[in-house]
């Protein structure tokens, strides 16, 4: 059976969403990075990187968030949760999977995370990275609402519901603590969250990990 390695309301989300979406059995193992689960010897053979989440799928190891919705897609041919190979709708489903994980989450992460940017109790220069990521993330998100407006379809590549759709809606969650322009305050991403909001799948991701509102 499938293991997914997870920690509430963290990367490994996304994945979370797609093993109910494709509607196979699966086992959640809860690793408590609160308690540095994430750091011991047992989860760095998973993941030498000492980061959430892992899937184990049969003899299969597999570390980084995006790498694991892909391969679920690819292996679940049945859930269409990827267009065809060889379209031009595989090629935007690419690039939109690089830009959530490459460029979105990694300035979140800066957001987040400031004080690995900069020295050892340099609490002024780490308040000016959490600004400055933020005021990034905001223009980037400008340029998520702007894809959704672009084609008029109810999901991020269009009229079909795809894997960018819980990265996305992932990604936006984690700025509703935003003092300024959180996703759900942009025109097309608000009814698109709503819009995930609604699927089951991701309901019972919320009800499983013990998430509490506010979920946008």
């Amino acid at each position: 059976m499938i293991q997914l390695h997870y920690y509430p309301g963290n990367a490994s989300f996304t994945p979370h969403v797609l093993l109910h979406e494709i509607g196979v059995p699966f086992e959640l193992k809860l690793v408590l990075r609160t308690e540095g689960a994430h750091k011991q010897p047992e989860y760095l053979k998973l993941n030498p990187n000492g980061q959430i989440p892992v899937l184990v799928d049969g003899e299969l190891v597999l570390y980084e968030t995006a790498a694991i919705c892909m391969h679920l897609a690819d292996c679940h041919p049945g859930a269409a949760l990827a267009p065809p190979l060889g379209t031009r709708e595989r090629a935007h489903y690419y690039k939109w999977m690089a830009w959530l994980t490459n460029t979105l989450q990694a300035m979140l992460m800066h957001y987040f995370y400031p004080e690995r940017m900069v020295d050892d109790g340099d609490t002024a220069a780490a308040l000016q990275v959490k600004a400055h990521a933020q005021a990034t993330v905001v223009a980037m998100l400008a340029l998520l609402d702007e894809q959704l407006a672009a084609h008029g379809g109810e999901w991020l590549l269009g009229a079909h519901y795809s894997v960018v759709d819980p990265f996305a809606f992932m990604l936006c969650r984690w700025t509703r603590g935003f003092d300024d322009r959180p996703a759900r305050s942009f025109a097309h991403i608000a009814p698109f969250l709503q819009r995930m909001l609604a699927r089951p799948a991701v309901q019972r991701v919320f009800e499983a990990e013990a998430l509490a509102q506010p979920w946008i």
